[in-house]
């Protein structure tokens, strides 16, 4: 079983980065602490993790990154609450679309670090074709979907949220599956023109890549604002096969306590792979994500 677990950013303002997505994302502060803040769901599960670092520098308008972290919310009726805070709110919403297997909303923080709300469609109403995902990008009507939730107030990032997946800017997409697929064993399940979506499990995606902005991106030398990594969630056998692929392809691992090793990707991003206890009989949530013991 594959999910995304907690997404870390540095930025440079951490109390006004961290504010926003108490504030308007809905996520509870679970930790913070001079130059560090962990937010996440009121059970106390961590989905972000903020690094506040003044001097690093802004990344190049090109350069690989973040595209959007994206929030995962458990119903329709949560997203729509969300839509409904966010127009009361009046945050600036950068793009909206109906994706079939699910509703999304996009906007980013006040360091531009892309944000994607959304709440996925049951899974049997997801259409696949020849082993790939329809995902349109199709109109999505905010005043309508504020309405889903119209039974209950927006109280803040309900329980059962997590981080769905993450979208990654690459320098190319041939580079991007060899590592996304073929050392950490994601399947590719829908593609883009510049884009490639991938995942586990039947899921549409936990990780996309795309060169929309950033084609020829070298790799991230620098201390950077933006994405400085993110975890991947996993079963112990999966982490095993994973170390073996990267060590067979001259992937060293800087970090390896055993339940978690430290891959970057071509581009410097740091992915944390992180070993979970199985669950019993594969356990899925309503959803159908994995279950996964945090």
């Amino acid at each position: 079983m594959v999910s995304i677990g907690r997404v870390t950013l540095v930025v440079h303002d951490i109390d006004a980065v961290a504010a926003f997505y108490e504030n308007e994302i809905g996520l509870h502060v679970v930790h913070k602490s001079g130059t560090k803040a962990d937010l996440g769901t009121g059970d106390g599960t961590v989905l972000l993790s903020l690094h506040g670092n003044p001097a690093a520098l802004l990344p190049e308008p090109r350069a690989a990154g973040l595209f959007h972290t994206a929030f995962l919310l458990p119903s329709r009726g949560d997203l729509g609450r969300w839509v409904r805070h966010a127009l009361e709110r009046g945050l600036v919403i950068v793009g909206a679309a109906d994706h079939a297997v699910s509703e999304a909303v996009y906007l980013a923080d006040p360091e531009g670090n892309g944000i994607e709300i959304y709440a996925d469609r049951p899974r049997d109403l997801w259409r696949w074709n020849h082993g790939e995902v329809e995902m349109p990008s199709d109109r999505l009507d905010m005043q309508v979907l504020a309405k889903a939730g119209a039974e209950r107030l927006w109280r803040g990032l309900p329980d059962g949220s997590v981080i769905g997946h993450v979208h990654l800017k690459v320098g190319g997409i041939a580079s991007a599956e060899a590592f996304y697929r073929d050392i950490l064993g994601l399947a590719v399940t829908c593609h883009y023109p510049g884009g490639s979506f991938l995942a586990a499990d039947g899921y549409h995606h936990h990780i996309a890549v795309n060169i929309w902005k950033s084609r020829g991106a070298k790799r991230i030398e620098a201390a950077v604002t933006g994405l400085a990594g993110l975890e991947l969630l996993v079963d112990p056998d999966r982490l095993s096969s994973i170390r073996m692929r990267a060590m067979a392809a001259g992937i060293s691992s800087p970090v390896d306590e055993g339940d978690r090793i430290t891959l970057a990707d071509p581009w410097g991003i740091e992915i944390n792979v992180v070993s979970r206890p199985r669950m019993p009989g594969g356990t899925l949530d309503k959803h159908g994500q994995p279950v996964v013991q945090r």
